[in-house]
């Protein structure tokens, strides 16, 4: 499974959700679906401008965590 701490990240760096969707250029609510883990998937484009507005990994915000 695959565990969004993207939440966490941008707490950490105090950023809100609207303005992150704003500086990535996706709506709050597709953001919203990111940041709940509701979304089937993510395009690399996307996750690169995550990563660099809030200067972190894809491993920062994406978790491989086992199924038990």
């Amino acid at each position: 499974m695959i565990k969004v701490t993207l939440g966490l990240v941008m707490g950490q760096r105090g950023i809100t959700s609207k303005e992150l969707a704003k500086r990535i250029g996706i709506t709050p609510a597709n953001l919203s679906i990111l940041k709940t883990g509701k979304a089937r998937g993510i395009r690399f484009a996307t996750l690169e401008k995550i990563c660099q507005v809030l200067d972190c990994r894809p491993g920062d915000i994406l978790q491989y965590v086992k199924d038990e």
